[in-house]
């Protein structure tokens, strides 16, 4: 196969070839509707709204691309996206937040992709952590040098992006704490129900039910309180539900699975 931007050894392939990460892809979602600018340029402008499964689908190829296919289909597909990028602008029509009526947003702002692309990165590891096994420092240094190679194909420049993995704590700090984020109604309402109540067959429920408590068990405190998720269970018990869950996860179930049943169909293809 022609060589990708990534190999075995590069630790975005490392987290991301378990099948465990689809459980990042809801809480990066959620993190990015908190975002009242991305939302409006990202997922609310109107053909993510006609289309809001299918977006999805094309996004998770996309990355799946990126990490796990040639150089040349990860330029071709990201270049289809950054097109795609410079069509989206508008204002909003409502103050939100800090942001007034009429203020300005592109899908391709430099604010917004970071915003977009720490969410991916930031789900990944809380996703791997939680399910798959700790990281050192070095290991997140290194996936988060992996993801600044991504966020240059989707358009953003070295300095749009913290150099470092230090830079990029600061960064999440600012964010979380700061007053860039504020869940708006559409994002409670709209973006909750794509994230949590797709169309899925009946049978398929009790899964659906338990990746929701899960996605909002991890997702950060702020975000999830804007978001008004019911606090029963109360969010100590929910995290306690869920790290026992990940403990037996790891310890009894992950050490006993094949690998064509653990690591996602991409990866096989790419070794």
């Amino acid at each position: 196969m022609a060589a990708g931007y990534f190999t075995d050894e590069s630790m975005l392939r490392r987290v991301n070839r378990e099948r465990a990460l689809a459980l990042a892809g809801p809480r990066a979602l959620l993190m990015q509707a908190a975002h009242p600018l991305a939302v409006a340029g990202l997922l609310a402008h109107s053909s993510a709204l006609d289309e809001p499964y299918d977006r999805l689908a094309r996004t998770a190829q996309v990355l799946s691309t990126i990490g796990f296919g040639s150089k040349r289909d990860a330029d071709r597909v990201t270049a289809r996206v950054r097109a795609m990028h410079r069509r989206v602008n508008g204002a909003i029509a409502k103050p939100v937040g800090r942001y007034p009526a009429g203020a300005r947003y592109r899908a391709d702002d430099p604010e917004l992709l970071m915003w977009v692309l720490f969410t991916l990165v930031d789900s990944a590891v809380v996703v791997y952590r939680t399910y798959v096994r700790s990281l050192s420092r070095d290991e997140e240094a290194a996936l988060w040098d992996d993801y600044r190679v991504v966020g240059r194909l989707f358009g953003l420049a070295d300095r749009d992006m913290p150099a470092t993995l230090a830079a990029l704590d600061d960064y999440r700090t600012a964010m979380l704490e700061g007053d860039r984020l504020h869940v708006s109604r559409w994002a409670r309402e709209r973006a909750r129900a794509i994230v949590l109540k797709p169309p899925v067959p009946w049978m398929a429920r009790p899964l659906l039910e338990t990746v929701n408590f899960i996605t909002i068990a991890l997702l950060p405190d702020r975000i999830r309180e804007e978001y008004g998720f019911s606090p029963l269970p109360p969010p100590m018990v929910r995290k306690a539900l869920v790290a026992g869950g990940a403990a037996y996860h790891k310890r009894a179930v992950l050490p006993l699975l094949p690998e064509r049943l653990r690591l996602v169909p991409a990866a096989a293809r790419a070794a």
